[in-house]
């Protein structure tokens, strides 16, 4: 028997094989898993529903109203957040429900917690609650809800920069990070004052939102942000010494 070869695939691609693999979903041959998607927030505005990830407003955040909220198996206690997957629904499992070659590609901004009576988001099932917009673009709005799909992770495709929305108080730094493109979900993060001489490092308060304890205010602000698939930027200045709690602000800066 010869060498075992492995192909060339990115690591944050290796990563979610490898992860899915043992969480009990079987991959296709393609590339593409199997999950079922529903929907949810038929009577909202698709772009209310940022949940667990903390984002106030999805298209504010940069990702539309084509989101979903993630069991548990993906979510990964928010580390999802960002992502982006390629759905379609699985015709020849049920042709009834599910359009013909049609598929979307949504950002996962929000989670879909387990119950009690054994649901499609209770571990170790992988499925999509989807905003209505989306699950309309692969399925038909049907009594059941619920449709076999077909999925893959993609990169994500941001128009503009990262984005950086200043939350918290006095000495308690919030940022939630928004728009960013690449594999969409970061991975760790720092931040820099005008007056301070090294990258302090950030901690995952909740989802897409980042926190620090120390006084930053009335400094310029900068930021280094790590991804899932390794990839790193700098964002410098990006927030002038200005800022006030609240604010958002554009870089010029975006993973691909």
């Amino acid at each position: 028997m010869g060498p075992f070869i492995v192909p060339f695939v990115k690591v944050w691609q290796l990563f979610f094989i490898v992860g899915t693999i043992f969480g009990g979903v079987n991959a296709q041959v393609n590339g593409w898993f199997n999950a079922h998607a529903t929907f949810y927030g038929a009577d909202q505005s698709p772009f209310s529903l940022g949940g667990a990830c903390g984002y106030d407003n999805t298209l504010h955040a940069g990702f539309g109203a084509n989101t979903a909220a993630l069991s548990g198996a993906l979510f990964r206690d928010g580390e999802a957040c960002g992502a982006c997957y390629q759905l379609r629904c699985d015709y020849r499992a049920d042709p009834k429900w599910c359009l013909r070659r049609a598929s979307v590609t949504i950002t996962a901004t929000n989670f879909c917690p387990s119950n009690n009576n054994g649901g499609w988001c209770n571990p170790p099932h992988h499925h999509f609650d989807m905003s209505l917009p989306a699950f309309l673009r692969i399925a038909r709005h049907g009594d059941e809800g619920i449709v076999p799909v077909l999925y893959r992770r993609v990169p994500c495709k941001r128009r503009g920069g990262v984005r950086f929305t200043l939350k918290g108080q006095s000495s308690f730094n919030m940022v939630m990070i928004t728009n960013v493109g690449g594999s969409g979900n970061v991975k760790a993060a720092w931040i820099r004052g005008s007056r301070t001489r090294t990258w302090l490092p950030m901690n995952r308060n909740w989802g897409a939102n980042w926190q620090s304890s120390i006084d930053l205010r009335n400094q310029r602000l900068s930021f280094k942000l790590t991804l899932v698939d390794g990839k790193t930027l700098e964002f410098l200045n990006v927030v002038p010494s200005t800022w006030k709690f609240g604010q958002t602000f554009a870089s010029t800066r975006q993973f691909f």
